[in-house]
């Protein structure tokens, strides 16, 4: 795992920038920065390296794609935890699976499309080998998408 105090300013830019958005190409971007694009390439190529940038994805909409029942699901396990837990990753509307403290053992988060998959799925969740119990709470709105989220980093 990196430490913040390896990157340098203009690492800790980079990194506020592209949290924000990737869109554009280098160039652009490296005319934001003020930096030259092979600099910037660099960078972004050496923030690759240290895991720090895994990858680049567009902002959906779920709610817009007719998912619109989201859910947080509290699941209490025994046995092999982990085992429980990459079964329920595995669900085809899981969109994460946290594995927390305190009174539960894993959070899921799922999106389903209408009331009767939003309830197959909890249920699905429920009766799999080493879930004790679920608590769910029904997401009504989502007042930020955890795609909003910029590290302060400067």
């Amino acid at each position: 795992m990196s430490d913040i105090s390896e990157f340098d300013e203009l690492d800790r830019r980079i990194i506020e920038l592209m949290s924000r958005s990737s869109e554009g190409s280098f160039r652009q971007i490296a005319k934001q920065l003020g930096v030259h694009p092979t600099t910037l390439i660099q960078r972004v190529k050496n923030l690759q390296a240290k895991g720090v940038i895994g990858g680049y994805r567009a902002k959906i909409d779920y709610m817009r794609l007719g998912f619109g029942y989201m859910g947080i699901v509290q699941i209490y396990l025994e046995g092999s935890i982990v085992s429980a837990q990459d079964s329920i990753r595995d669900l085809p509307q899981v969109m994460a699976v946290f594995d927390v403290t305190g009174d539960c053992d894993a959070i899921a988060w799922i999106a389903c499309k209408d009331r009767d998959e939003f309830s197959r799925v909890v249920k699905t969740i429920l009766s799999m080998e080493g879930v004790k119990k679920t608590n769910t709470s029904v997401v009504l709105n989502m007042v930020k998408d955890p795609l909003d989220f910029v590290p302060d980093v400067i």
